[in-house]
């Protein structure tokens, strides 16, 4: 759209049926033939609009195929959904336990209120330094400015653990992720705000980004 370029234009060019980059732009991947057509079709497509193919061939090897299996891709709907029903589940958890705390604290002072009169006073506790301890900042926090993007963020290094894999949206809660160093895969960096140990850094682009942010900053993978 931003190159003025229709689909029986690009056709032409790439020698790719219209529908197969319709497909490939709707990520509707079951329509094509195999993967080892969708690679290529990726490749020629994202090349001929002037983009990095192998970034978008890695893209799709890393959201839509399976490590070790030739399998048709998966829907990025279908994954999403488990993903926000994990979310509910961990929140309930997280509000059962908050209930049992709080009972449990208004148990305790009930039982020592009553056995305050029957025994001497004693001086308080004196607060631990345990208590005083911060929990580590965020390295990293991700807001959604406009529109939405898809944010792939892996421990250490693209084989690190996932620490998130889903989409940020405009209204959505910062993602707070911590830690010391975190390999990022960002679709749309224009639709996001980054911010390092609480500081705003600029991540440039209209195009997918892979970076590497460390406590001094970012810088690409």
């Amino acid at each position: 759209m931003r190159r003025g370029v229709d689909f029986a234009q690009a056709e032409l060019a790439t020698k790719v049926r219209g529908k197969y980059l319709r497909a490939l732009e709707e990520e509707q991947f079951e329509v094509l033939p195999a993967q080892t057509y969708v690679k290529g079709f990726l490749r020629t497509y994202a090349e001929y609009l002037g983009l990095d193919g192998q970034l978008y061939v890695d893209e799709y090897n890393s959201r839509f195929v399976g490590a070790g299996d030739d399998h048709e891709p998966r829907a990025r709907r279908s994954a999403a959904r488990p993903q926000r029903r994990h979310r509910r589940i961990e929140t309930n958890v997280v509000l059962v336990v908050l209930a049992a705390i709080a009972v449990l604290i208004v148990v305790t002072i009930s039982a020592w209120k009553a056995s305050d009169g029957n025994s001497p006073a004693t001086p308080p506790a004196k607060p631990t330094a345990a208590k005083h301890r911060r929990a580590p900042s965020a390295l990293l926090t991700l807001t959604g400015l406009r529109g939405s993007t898809h944010v792939a963020a892996r421990v250490g290094s693209a084989s690190g653990a996932v620490a998130f894999d889903g989409t940020i949206s405009k209204g959505d809660s910062p993602l707070a992720l911590r830690g010391r160093r975190f390999w990022l895969q960002i679709d749309s960096p224009e639709n996001l705000r980054v911010q390092v140990r609480g500081k705003l850094v600029h991540v440039p682009g209209l195009k997918p980004r892979v970076i590497i942010v460390t406590p001094t900053g970012w810088r690409p993978a």
